[in-house]
């Protein structure tokens, strides 16, 4: 399941519904990426996350369908904000879960980094210094090549 919206999200009610009358599920693997103060050694008192609407529900859709595809997941949910946010605002929610809980560890982690990288959602920080963009970074991209090659 793919949500992109403003408002926040109760990782654990989340997490609970998910797994409502399922008996079948023995791993759940949760990452939650929350906003930071700090960017590039920069104090950031907020951040506008921006996107367009269609375009990113159609990325994240293809993204988790990879995921789908690559390991014997039972279900996942991505959760995604926009809009101005603060430090401490949780912005991300991924949830795989699986009869086993390696393929549950190995989908999050490979959402996580393709949503990182492959995702259309610009960042805009605001702090002392002013506003500036966000822009991609080269170990995010290292870390999602990994996941290039099609597992065996």
């Amino acid at each position: 399941m793919i949500r992109v919206q403003t408002y926040a999200f109760d990782t654990a009610a989340e997490l609970a519904r998910l797994k409502q009358g399922r008996t079948d599920v023995g791993g759940s693997v949760v990452f939650v990426g929350t906003m930071r103060d700090i960017s590039d050694g920069a104090a950031v008192s907020a951040m506008t996350l921006e996107h367009y609407p269609g375009m990113t529900e159609k990325a994240l859709t293809e993204i988790d369908s990879e995921a789908q595809r690559r390991w014997p997941l039972l279900d996942t949910l991505i959760v995604h904000r926009y809009g101005k946010l603060q430090p401490g605002d949780d912005i991300v929610l991924v949830i795989a879960t699986s009869s086993h809980r390696e393929a549950a560890f190995e989908a999050c982690h490979f959402l996580i980094d393709w949503l990182k990288t492959k995702a259309p959602f610009w960042k805009l920080e605001s702090g002392a210094q002013g506003d500036s963009w966000v822009t991609a970074k080269s170990s995010d991209d290292e870390s999602a090549t990994r996941w290039d090659k099609t597992p065996s």
